[in-house]
């Protein structure tokens, strides 16, 4: 309100509403009257007026009608005149009721005065709107017929809600010199219908002939929700035309629905992957994670830094950001300090191995809940150094669930793989035994629940990166087999899922994250090639090189004898295995995990392989 008060813009804006306040209850009369006002309908005017102007302007006051700026008025601030209007209007009748009596006063005056105020407030931001509108864009002439010299023509690839922000945001900024030639899509119950002016010209098929004939310079895909095959067609089509082209990043990137022409980018991989945004119970999340203190293990890595990033928009009240990677840590600590601009973290730089460092660290800030994203997970590397998964995917784990049994932890998240599931090497061989560990915590008050997905777009472990800097190199480019194919997801989606989760879990359970249909790295590789410009086989090569040791064609997402349950969450499902009898079964865990750290002590590398074959009868090394 103080800044207001030195704002000039403020007291223009009060002033014209006063008036509008004076000529709407005036002209009501007038209106009811048939615009000859008798002598006493005059009186009751002139005495009402004080109270109407009053009324009116405490209520949009309060109601901080003032805060907006007129010149971005949108729908929202009309609706906010319009409960505003009524209520003051209930408001200046309750006080004639009370002051007066009704009797003499004539009803439909309020009825009318309301329609007016509504009518001219609402009217009076929308010129101004419009003025400002037409002040920053008018260097911008929308015509579809026009050539300019300067390279701005563009055509729009989608006419939904997508293309509709890029077309209002063009519109509405002075800066972005783009000229909305048309709209392209395949709806044919849009065609020739205009929005915001801009026409639906035609199918995507129309496209090289539109890019011909209307002297296009960019085409700009906005298209908000479309499957993998969808937007390859669209990619094709838009490389045959030779122009640039750019797409409006997904929803789940966009925070609040806030899409701006400058978010618009070049097509990356994870465009054609064609997955729907993630639809979030945040209300359900909040409950679990606002206000609570956080512990996030492996909180550097990739998932690990997703997790955080996607936690802080829930306001815990502190984040515990635990890593062994000194880099890593540094890395997560400047973006939230700097870029993120959250502020109640502590970094603790260890190893989820070290015991007595998890446990101060546990009695020291007392973690609500716990994400676990700490682990080994390169396939190759575990199979060189098996000791190493065991140290650190399965002591390391049982270590932290032990100290967050221990201090009492409300839910912990252990994030899991589908290299879990009929395991073919020693990292997934090790992962199941996490999953496993969960039953050793069957009567504690912590909350366990482990959370199994594929591969996501883009992580320290993805084909992705490595085939980029292949392709940058000139190639060639290396799959380990031409049928080999995997589940991919993107971080942020991966990250925001495993929160979901969370608030579903009653303990024990392996939650598995809905990852569509497997994609073929070779496919994924002719993509890429294509998305960087060249052809695949001509400008760059592609080789295969064999499977690596420990790697298998496809992956799975269940294992047999365990049953695969759906949840309210459409993408998100849950696991149950086998039952057994707890305290025997508990006990023989226990001595099989005891032998299994002896021999990895030892750095018996059979030693480790037999062990795991023991505990994880499903263990195929011959996959």
């Amino acid at each position: 309100m103080i800044h207001n008060l030195r704002n000039l813009n403020f007291y223009l804006m009060v002033l014209l509403d006063l008036i509008i306040f004076v000529a709407a209850f005036y002209a009501a009369y007038l209106f009811r009257f048939d615009f000859s006002l008798p002598g006493y309908a005059q009186t009751q005017c002139l005495e009402l007026l004080k109270y109407t102007v009053i009324i009116k302007f405490s209520v949009f006051l309060g109601l901080g009608l003032y805060r907006g700026m007129w010149r971005y008025t949108s729908l929202r601030d009309l609706w906010h005149i319009l409960e505003a209007t009524f209520l003051q209007s209930l408001i200046l009748v309750t006080v004639v009721l009370y002051k007066f009596g009704f009797g003499g006063f004539s009803r439909g005056v309020f009825i009318i005065d309301w329609m007016l105020t509504v009518f001219m407030c609402g009217g009076m931001r929308v010129i101004i709107r419009s003025f400002y509108a037409y002040k920053d864009g008018n260097s911008i002439q929308f015509s579809p017929d026009a050539c300019p010299v300067d390279g701005n023509n563009v055509l729009i690839i989608g006419a939904g809600r997508a293309g509709e922000k890029v077309i209002r945001e063009i519109m509405s900024s002075g800066q972005l010199k783009y000229r909305p030639i048309g709209l392209l899509d395949n709806d044919k119950n849009k065609r020739g219908r205009t929005i915001h002016g801009v026409p639906v010209l035609g199918p995507l098929s129309d496209l090289q002939e539109l890019v011909e004939n209307k002297c296009v310079n960019e085409i700009l895909i906005a298209v908000a929700e479309a499957s993998g095959e969808q937007m390859r067609e669209i990619i094709n089509a838009c490389k045959e035309t030779g122009l640039p082209y750019k797409i409006l990043p997904g929803m789940d990137e966009i925070i609040n629905g806030k899409v701006g022409i400058k978010a618009l980018r070049d097509v990356s991989y994870q465009d054609l992957l064609g997955r729907a945004p993630v639809q979030l119970d945040t209300t359900s999340i909040s409950e679990y994670l606002s206000g609570k203190i956080v512990l996030v293990t492996g909180c550097g890595g990739s998932i690990g830094s997703e997790l955080v990033r996607q936690v802080i928009r829930f306001n815990p009240e502190k984040i515990i950001l635990v890593d062994s990677s000194e880099a890593n840590l540094y890395g997560i600590q400047m973006e939230l300090h700097h870029e993120l601009k959250f502020h109640n973290y502590v970094t603790v730089l260890g190893s989820v191995q070290d015991e007595q460092l998890m446990d101060e660290t546990f009695g020291k800030y007392t973690p609500h809940t716990v994400f676990h994203a700490a682990a080994y997970k390169h396939v190759p590397m575990m199979e060189r150094n098996p000791w190493q998964a065991i140290h650190n995917n399965i002591c390391g784990t049982r270590n932290v669930m032990t100290v967050a049994d221990k201090h009492g932890v409300a839910r912990f998240v252990i994030v899991s793989t589908d290299k879990a599931v009929r395991p073919t090497n020693i990292m997934g061989a090790s992962k199941r035994v996490t999953e496993l560990l969960m039953r050793l915590f069957h009567d504690s008050k912590t909350t366990f629940m482990a959370v199994r997905f594929g591969n996501v777009v883009g992580s320290s472990g993805s084909v992705v990166p490595l085939f980029r800097r292949q392709i940058e190199k000139g190639g060639p480019v290396t799959v380990t087999h031409k049928d080999v194919t995997r589940y991919f997801m993107s971080i942020s989606e991966a990250a925001q899922l495993i929160l979901q989760a969370g608030v579903m879990a009653e303990g024990g359970e392996i939650f598995i994250l809905e990852m569509g249909e497997p994609v073929k790295i070779a496919d994924m590789a002719h993509d890429l090639i294509r998305l960087s410009g060249k052809e695949p086989g001509k400008d760059i090569e592609i080789v295969y090189t064999g499977l690596r040791e420990g790697e298998k064609l496809y992956e799975e997402l269940i294992t047999e004898g365990e049953g695969i349950v759906r949840t309210e969450h459409d993408k998100i499902m849950v696991l149950k295995g086998f039952e057994n009898d707890h305290e025997a079964y508990c006990a023989k865990f226990n001595s099989q995990l005891q032998a299994m750290k002896a021999v990895a002590d030892k750095f018996h590398a059979d030693g480790v392989r037999n062990m795991l074959h023991e505990v994880v009868p499903e263990f195929d090394e011959e996959g």
